[in-house]
């Protein structure tokens, strides 16, 4: 087994039984699912109405037991020990996709690559190896996507 699936077959069931909300806060259910639709490998709408706030998105993606965004991704975040390689590094990600590109791999990120090792964050139905104390409810709020995909967008790089 290759490094990278190693560190996949590790790193997913443990992002994921983070991300789940273990000790992470309220969780949405499934009839709390905002409906949307995908246009050009994106979705181009927020999910809530408006703009996210890219200080709650911060905060969200690098608590380890929420987003944890930084299990498989590097962040230009200071003081965040242990940052993932098995991601892209996230420091330009707001200067090559758009709004609607990010929301999408948030959301469902298996349109876009469907061996990816990323979880979904607003999905409910087609998962496996969901705990029962998780099924039905997404990782992330629609909120939650919102504030993450405004502070992705922060992220210009150099």
């Amino acid at each position: 087994m290759k490094r990278s699936q190693l560190a996949a077959a590790v790193a997913v069931p443990l992002v994921m039984a983070l991300a789940a909300g273990i000790g992470g806060g309220s969780r949405a259910q499934a009839e709390d699912l905002v409906a949307y639709q995908i246009v050009d490998g994106a979705i181009p709408k927020s999910l809530t109405g408006k703009p996210g706030d890219p200080a709650a998105g911060e905060a969200t993606a690098v608590n380890r037991k929420l987003g944890n965004c930084l299990a498989c991704h590097s962040l230009p975040i200071k003081n965040q020990p242990f940052p993932g390689d098995l991601g892209p590094d996230l420091a330009s990600v707001g200067s090559s996709l758009s709004e609607g590109q990010l929301r999408l791999r948030l959301v469902d990120s298996k349109k876009i690559n469907p061996d990816t090792a990323m979880p979904s964050f607003y999905k409910v139905e087609g998962l496996h190896r969901v705990a029962k104390a998780f099924e039905g409810k997404p990782i992330l709020t629609a909120q939650q996507v919102e504030d993450v995909v405004a502070y992705l967008m922060t992220l210009k790089g150099n």
